[in-house]
């Protein structure tokens, strides 16, 4: 077991008239090599949860374990935990201080005592782990893009090379490509490293895509604790907590609704599209070519068409007051329209692709 709180309570100015129980008898064990994502609404309780993990904070009671030890023993090593623990927040330039990007990284592995030279090896692995390019090593790390100091906060976390990785929010502020590329770098050394992932985020879809375990902080204390499918067939109980769940799961929960045998469990856009194709040529939607025994290439490519329309039409909707947290229920009528558009666009492309078929 790597990470235990048991009976861990956190309180802020206790005694005052701003005292704040930020967390409440939180009992959570964290094993070695998970990738775990945290949500919450803001002032939940997750800042401050994740802060105990390497001994940032010391609760108000309770205890936090590593490796079977407490953390809050007079002699344990805190700074070795941290450097085995490493945080990143949410804001890099916090974290970031030196006069060079490769400094900066080397800074950690020299305070481990490693010499420069050595430090330097462990901080330019580090930065291609993150995908950081070496001709910029030399660059003041405030010259940077709000990307790149992200890519250099995680690098100067991982150069120290630590068994358990916390991120606060790593994507915030970032364009869609940049947050798919340093999500999936961070999933790519969770994979070859075998580090343990602690994600923090609001976004459910990265939680849904990435995460192999959901925990959801509510009013300082844990509400769910679970698979991430699991814990978003609870999206009702999550919308009361000013939460929601991925977009994906209310459009398969709509089309369920109205008659679509689909799975609601799916989270992600690929599985939605898997298990609606599946749907559609079930429902011969996706009709073979004559007598064939096998669909054809462009009779695939025609059926993915479909499912995507879907998929699209319904996140458009879904999403047409221009807040991605709307999740009200689609008219009934605007889903048959949906359909009568997306059959006669099909008819359309059979009809003017018939010919081109062998």
């Amino acid at each position: 077991m790597s990470i235990e709180l048991k009976n861990v309570t956190y309180t802020y100015s206790p005694g005052t008239a701003y005292e704040i129980h930020a967390l409440k008898d939180i009992n959570l064990s964290i094993p070695d090599g998970q990738f775990i994502g945290v949500i919450g609404h803001t002032g939940s309780g997750k800042s401050t949860l994740i802060q105990h993990l390497n001994a940032l904070i010391r609760p108000t009671s309770g205890s936090v374990l590593y490796n079977g030890e407490d953390v809050w023993e007079e002699k344990y090593d805190r700074r070795k935990l941290r450097s085995q623990v490493g945080l990143v927040f949410q804001y890099p330039e916090h974290q970031l201080f030196e006069n060079d990007v490769l400094s900066d990284v080397c800074f950690g592995p020299m305070n481990q005592g490693l010499s420069r030279e050595e430090a330097e090896v462990e901080a330019k692995k580090a930065l291609q782990h993150v995908g950081f390019k070496e001709k910029n090593f030399s660059k003041s790390p405030f010259e940077l893009s709000g990307g790149q100091k992200k890519r250099v906060a995680i690098a100067g976390v991982l150069a120290m090379n630590p068994k358990i990785l916390i991120l606060d929010e790593p994507t915030a502020g970032l364009d869609p490509k940049g947050r798919d590329d340093i999500l999936d770098q961070i999933a790519e050394l969770h994979k070859v490293r075998g580090i343990t992932i602690i994600l923090v985020s609001h976004s459910m879809e990265d939680i849904a895509k990435y995460a192999e375990r959901l925990i959801v902080v509510n009013d300082g204390e844990i509400a769910y604790d679970d698979a991430p499918k699991a814990v978003f067939a609870h999206y009702r109980e999550l919308e009361a907590m000013g939460l929601a769940a991925p977009q994906i799961t209310y459009i398969m929960h709509a089309l369920k609704e109205k008659g679509l045998d689909v799975d609601v469990t799916a989270t992600t856009v690929d599985e939605a599209k898997e298990n609606i194709l599946a749907v559609l040529r079930k429902c011969n939607l996706g009709k073979l070519s004559g007598n064939r025994q096998s669909v054809s290439d462009s009779q695939s490519k025609k059926e993915n068409a479909k499912a995507e329309t879907l998929i699209s039409e319904m996140e458009a909707d879904l999403t047409k007051d221009g807040t991605k947290e709307s999740h009200s229920d689609v008219p009934d009528e605007d889903l048959s329209i949906q359909k009568e558009t997306m059959d006669k666009k099909s008819a359309e492309q059979e009809e003017n692709e018939g010919g081109q078929e062998v």
